[in-house]
């Protein structure tokens, strides 16, 4: 499976500046788990902060164990069904996903960072063969 995924057409460009313009304004809980996820220091495992995934942006993303990892502040509780129906084409896909509040990263990184490394071991999940349907892809 091909996890690089990267948006095309003509919103890639849109995606691109969003991407760029998320990761000069991290969240503190973004850059706090940045700074232990960065230049490979959490067991080797090499990530990617607001990496574009199949046409969303990840908070970080590791394709060698083909994990997304996101940060989820106060907005989060006001699209989850956005972020539900994303997680589920994501999954589809053989992508394992962890969320995180900011809270808990702040207050327990290192019970979150564990977390990061078991699931990352973990074997991943068999992509569906669900086929992508244009209602999935409106809701990006």
């Amino acid at each position: 499976m091909d996890t690089r995924g990267i948006v095309r057409g003509h919103h890639a460009r849109d995606k691109r500046q969003a991407a760029d313009d998320m990761r000069r304004n991290m969240t503190p809980a973004e850059d706090a788990l940045w700074q232990r996820l960065r230049a490979s220091q959490l067991a080797g495992l090499h990530f990617r902060r607001q990496q574009i995934v199949d046409g969303f942006i990840a908070d970080f993303f590791c394709r060698r164990a083909g994990l997304i990892i996101e940060v989820d502040g106060g907005i989060h509780a006001r699209v989850q069904a956005h972020d539900a129906e994303r997680d589920r084409i994501l999954g589809a896909r053989g992508l394992k996903l962890l969320r995180f509040t900011n809270e808990r990263v702040l207050g327990d990184i290192d019970a979150v960072l564990a977390e990061i490394v078991r699931v990352a071991k973990a074997p991943r999940p068999v992509p569906s063969s669900e086929p992508f349907t244009a209602a999935s892809k409106k809701s990006r």
